[in-house]
């Protein structure tokens, strides 16, 4: 069975009356992972278990704790009896008073990245702008569309995971991670591309979901010079593309994708 996926017995149903019957089936692992940072608890995300180090490394990248991959000494995933996960998590932080106030503030976590943000002003944080440029012609994109539904394991038999695709600019996909969450897939993905030592700036990211703000925001933060997502985009994700120089494509099909506008 696939990392991430367990199976069940399902009852099948036809629509031209036949008698139903018995499958066996995979569903995609879901469970509540418990994140501590330095012996803080700091959130609980509901995720797929699996590939947990580069969540944990991706995450704490995405949420600005660290800078590298060297800031985080590291990061131990375990079972409880409770049900879920925890994911312990050490960083190299001299100065622990910023992930001490960031954990006080995230009162409530939920997938998304912003529930339970006490204040309007640290959802909306200024970000430093997109600073790398890639050319990455159409042709590209199409290339690396069409390819990810061959790396997507866990979605293939589950039909329930979003993946999250690091390519290079002429369409090669480098990595893929997947998750039950969009926003948990592409911190797994920008863990893993850390940890192998893979520059975000020298690639572009697709992704299997509606583009929203906090996917931009993390793409933003990890400074990747573009976006590519199979579903479309929300006001305020465009906007936010605009205005912190990422070039952002949605609607991303076999034989169309539209684009924001490139700054």
């Amino acid at each position: 069975m696939v990392e991430g996926a367990r199976p069940f017995v399902l009852r099948e149903h036809f629509a031209d009356g036949a008698p139903p019957r018995a499958i066996e089936r995979a569903l995609v692992e879901e469970a509540p992972v418990a994140i501590e940072i330095n012996g803080l608890g700091y959130a609980v995300m509901m995720a797929t278990p699996a590939d947990l180090e580069d969540y944990a490394l991706g995450f704490c990248l995405s949420e600005q704790l660290i800078a590298a991959a060297t800031e985080m000494a590291s990061a131990y995933a375990a079972p409880v009896d409770a049900g879920g996960w925890v994911l312990r998590v050490q960083l190299n932080v001299a100065n622990a008073a910023p992930l001490i106030e960031r954990a006080r503030l995230r009162l409530a976590e939920g997938s998304c990245g912003l529930c339970g943000i006490e204040s309007l002003e640290q959802v909306m944080r200024p970000l430093e702008p997109v600073a790398a440029r890639l050319e990455v012609e159409p042709a590209a994109m199409f290339r690396a569309v069409d390819a990810l539904r061959d790396w997507q394991v866990l979605g293939k038999v589950t039909r329930a995971a979003h993946a999250a695709a690091l390519c290079a600019a002429d369409g090669t996909i480098r990595l893929v991670r997947e998750d039950i969450g969009r926003h948990n897939a592409l911190d797994k993905l920008l863990g893993a591309a850390a940890r192998q030592g893979l520059a975000i700036a020298d690639h572009f990211i697709v992704l299997t979901a509606r583009c929203s703000f906090e996917l931009v925001q993390k793409a933003v933060i990890a400074g990747a010079p573009l976006l590519v997502t199979i579903s479309a985009a929300s006001t305020l994700a465009a906007e936010q593309a605009a205005a912190h120089g990422l070039r952002l494509v949605s609607l991303a099909r076999h034989d169309s994708l539209l684009e924001m506008g490139q700054p």
